[in-house]
């Protein structure tokens, strides 16, 4: 078979990481992904759809052989890997990590283990951190072994503006100097993935920086611009909009909220819900609590108080929440006792009474008596 002439592409592919991350974990014997090495789109092989759509696909994918990869598919073997990795280099709870062990070593070790870390949030955090660094050197490993330049769009210090442009002119030679510039960049970047310190890397030395409030904000991507897309493979495109809670390990549901679902049923997320609300109510309060400390002296008793009367929650507890904060919410100050206006009132009420008010004798030298 002859092989296709495509346009060539000016910069390195343009991927985005956690797509491709999403597509290595639900490959499978029953789903299929393919990276175009073109333009850099997934295509994913849904069965769901009808039958003259699929045989358009694969006659397409037959004859542009050279242009798609398959993404591997993930093993028992490699997913268990993954799990036993984390518990052994990140679990440091001897009863936990036993637990562990005993849920990878049994039947649906992989939906089990997802559901034992969503119920144990110190773990979940480590879980998330630990799994998208695995997958990104995974990830890299295979594209460096397919010999392609690429950069992930996660990782260019280019603006959403100038990386939309790159696209539209990604095949044209001579572009303006800002589209050739980012190019460079492009260029640069996709240098660093094919260093050893892409799939080994290192601590960063000297002092640990300051610890800051973690603000977690979405990346903005750039819109999808695809010029070279066959019509048989454009009912296959594979370009599901990232979110925070996209990406799962968990090879039957699409997002985090569909698998928290699936664990205990939907009442899970209402619970959920309850708690982020009660968590709330009492933080707002820890910080009341300090401002009377500092103002009226609260105790720690009279602390429990509110803090239990906040925990049991409920329409009905805010008077009783009330009524005890009532006594120690700094109020307005009491006015005055009207002690000099009383004995006014009284030595008015001597004068018209005929007494006379008896002045205290100074202490001194006594008078000569006549």
């Amino acid at each position: 078979m002859a092989k296709q002439k495509y346009p060539k592409v000016q910069n390195p592919l343009i991927l985005r990481f956690h797509r491709l991350m999403d597509a290595f974990a639900k490959s499978d014997d029953e789903r299929d992904f393919y990276l175009d090495t073109v333009e850099g789109f997934i295509v994913f092989a849904d069965l769901d759809k009808s039958v003259e759509e699929l045989e358009g696909l694969e006659k397409e994918l037959q004859t542009c052989a050279d242009r798609f990869r398959l993404i591997p598919k993930m093993t028992f073997y490699e997913t268990k890997k993954f799990m036993e990795g984390f518990v052994n280099e990140k679990v440091y709870d001897i009863d936990t990590k036993e637990k562990l062990l005993d849920i990878i070593s049994s039947k649906e070790a992989r939906e089990n283990f997802l559901e034992f870390i969503y119920d144990h949030l110190t773990e979940l955090e480590k879980w998330q951190q630990y799994y998208h660094e695995r997958s990104r050197i995974r990830i890299i490993e295979w594209l460096r072994s397919e010999e392609i330049q690429f950069a992930f769009e996660e990782d260019l210090d280019v603006t959403k503006h100038v990386l939309e442009k790159v696209k539209h002119h990604q095949f044209d030679a001579k572009v303006s100097k800002d589209v050739q510039n980012a190019r460079e960049t492009i260029v640069v970047k996709s240098k660093t993935y094919y260093s050893n310190e892409a799939l080994n890397p290192r601590p960063k030395r000297g002092r640990p920086p300051k610890q800051a409030a973690k603000v977690e904000l979405e990346p903005q991507y750039t819109i999808d611009i695809y010029k070279t897309v066959p019509q048989a493979i454009r009912p296959f495109l594979f370009n599901p909009d990232f979110t925070s809670t996209s990406v799962t390990f968990s090879a039957k549901f699409d997002t985090e909220a569909q698998l928290i679902a699936s664990l205990r049923g939907s009442s899970r997320v209402k619970i959920d819900t309850k708690l982020e609300a009660l968590s709330q109510r009492l933080e707002s309060l820890r910080h009341l609590s300090d401002r009377l400390k500092s103002s009226s002296g609260l105790g720690l008793e009279s602390e429990e108080r509110l803090l239990q009367a906040v925990s049991e929650g409920g329409e009905e507890k805010k008077s009783k929440i009330a009524g005890i904060a009532k006594g120690f919410l700094p109020g307005k100050k009491k006015s005055a006792p009207k002690e000099k206006k009383e004995i006014q009132e009284m030595l008015q009420k001597k004068r018209e009474a005929g007494i006379k008010q008896v002045t205290p004798i100074k202490r001194g030298k006594k008078k000569e008596e006549g």
